[in-house]
């Protein structure tokens, strides 16, 4: 290994980490390791940085008023109906029901032996990427596949993984294409945070994996059209070689969760075809997605309070619907949105009314032909599976089930004028106590909270400040008639604060500043992690946690 001194700290490789070291990171840091994610990088970054060149060209396009549509120029890869993505990968054929959670000790344990079919192991939206959440995530998803990962609470309850037999298979979700890995630099600059995630992961456990009878699978986020696909593409071919690892062995699910990429889905699962096991109703970052774009476009855009928002909203339907029938068309899976509902012990009459809920929602999908679908917490598995159990039957999926009753209607995904509902002032305390109450999380390291027995994510996160900028910017009003304004909602943001619970340690007043800026600041953020991830996530809170 070839290591000099930096300004920056150590470089090994032309790698340059920034970070205090984390226990255990030499495991993950292996000369070799390096090697392969910084071939990874430098040969995508030219790219990936034209294609959030272009993200940010296109978003300009629609809030000048030029809404998305199916691409002509892509019209061939939608009308020749011969193509298939790949058939499905051993551990892949049966999705009925996945957990999703991040990869810390407990979630990971408790995720392996919740019964899914599959555990969504997060390093994306429910993960806060502090240093030591990188390296401790690649430590703790090694430590699951050789079976050697145990957690005791502080209260001395023992988590110990069930037999091998009963598991999941597991995919991971690395970081998003705009998410930067700001402790490992290649000539000064950072590397992406999604390749390090993926490459990490891959290099690492790829062959572990295979030789457990399952393979290397992903799940890509935050996919905005096919040409970010095809990129995604390029890297598994160019990892599979590097590694002499056949190529195909890669599977990747893409989350459907842009407005511009729901106009693309056959065109994705084209780009990924070889590589590719399915698509997920990513709802939740795609209500983001359609208020981020649209947010100046007027009364036609502008969305009632977040809880109104169900998934029987026309535009919220025909996503869904026209998902499945892209899905099925080209043999690839359908996997539904996520149930976010965190069951309270202590209530039993609001378990039974959310899991009602639950219930409906699953049965819905289910219906709808998707092939599976998404929980956040174990005890919605049995629900969910019981859902899937009666629709499927002994079948592991129903990939045959085209849906040609369909229509591929680009006007009906931007029929968001059809959502019925109003925006309250409850709505908007409740947007700000969930936004600052998740920032303030997320900064101490914690990326998946569970508030009003819902957890919420970086997503949902930022469906409650982009709905507070919408509605500042375009003077909506609420159902009792208030106008509103940046000057109310200021007054709401400080009674709400006020009430928040303080405790020592807290990162509130950090949250605040954030929350205001990406809130009710004159421009908008594309993403509220961006920012504060350079700049109120330090090392300091690495060797803290790394105490704890």
């Amino acid at each position: 290994m070839n290591s000099t001194n930096s300004l920056n700290g150590i470089t090994f490789n032309g790698i340059t980490m920034t970070a205090p070291p984390i226990y255990r990171q030499d495991e993950i840091l292996t000369p070799e390791a390096l090697d392969f994610i910084a071939a990874l990088n430098r040969n995508t970054t030219a790219r990936r940085h034209d294609l959030l060149q272009a993200r940010q060209t296109r978003r300009s396009q629609i809030l000048s008023g030029s809404d998305p549509r199916f691409l002509r120029e892509t019209s061939h890869i939608r009308e020749d109906p011969k193509w298939r993505v790949a058939p499905p990968a051993p551990g892949l054929e049966d999705r009925r029901v996945e957990i999703t959670g991040p990869v810390d000790k407990k979630m990971t344990i408790n995720a392996l032996n919740s019964g899914a079919k599959v555990w969504l192991a997060d390093m994306e939206d429910s993960s806060t990427p502090t240093w030591g959440n990188v390296i401790r995530g690649q430590l703790n998803l090694i430590d699951a596949l050789e079976r050697r990962i145990d957690f005791t609470s502080p209260e001395g309850k023992e988590y110990k993984l069930a037999p091998a037999e009963e598991l999941p298979t597991i995919v991971v979700r690395p970081r998003g294409w705009h998410l930067p890995e700001k402790h490992l630099l290649i000539n000064g600059k950072p590397m992406a945070g999604g390749v390090v995630d993926f490459g990490l992961y891959f290099f690492h456990n790829a062959r572990r994996l295979i030789a457990q009878g399952k393979g290397p699978y992903f799940y890509l986020p935050k996919i905005e059209n096919h040409l970010e696909a095809r990129l995604w593409n390029d890297i598994f071919i160019q990892a599979q070689d590097l590694l002499g690892i056949p190529q195909g062995t890669i599977r990747a699910t893409v989350l459907i969760e842009t407005i511009t990429a729901a106009f693309e889905m056959e065109e994705i699962l084209y780009e990924l075809r070889d590589h590719a096991s399915g698509l997920n109703a990513g709802r939740w970052d795609y209500l983001f997605s359609v208020i981020k774009n649209f947010r100046t476009r007027g009364p036609r855009f502008v969305l009632p309070d977040r809880n109104q928002i169900t998934m029987t909203a026309p535009f919220m339907r025909a996503y869904t619907e026209q998902l499945v029938r892209a899905c099925h068309r080209r043999g690839a899976m359908a996997i539904g949105g996520m149930a976010a509902f965190v069951p309270n012990r202590r209530d039993e009459e609001a378990n039974a009314n959310a899991m009602a809920k639950v219930r409906a929602d699953k049965t819905r999908e289910a219906n709808d032909g998707f092939d599976g679908s998404w929980v956040a917490h174990p005890d919605l598995v049995p629900v969910a599976m019981e859902v899937f159990d009666e629709a499927l039957g002994w079948n592991p999926n129903q990939i045959s089930r085209l849906r040609e009753d369909v229509e591929a209607d680009d006007h009906a995904l931007l029929n968001v004028a059809g959502t019925q509902g109003n925006i309250t002032e409850q709505g908007i305390r409740d947007n700000i106590w969930v936004g600052i109450q998740y920032i303030e999380s997320w900064l101490r390291g914690h990326g998946a909270v569970a508030l009003n027995n819902l957890m919420e994510d970086a997503a949902t996160a930022e469906i409650s400040r982009s709905q507070i900028w919408q509605w500042i910017h375009s003077q909506a009003i609420t159902d009792q008639g208030e106008l509103i304004t940046y000057d109310w909602v200021k007054e709401l943001l400080e009674e709400e604060f006020a009430r928040l619970p303080h405790f020592e340690g807290n990162r509130f007043k950090d949250a605040l500043e954030i929350f205001t800026d990406v809130a009710m600041g004159e421009e908008f953020p594309a993403f509220l992690t961006t920012s504060a991830y350079a700049n109120y996530l330090h090392a300091t809170e690495d060797r803290e946690l790394a105490a704890a």
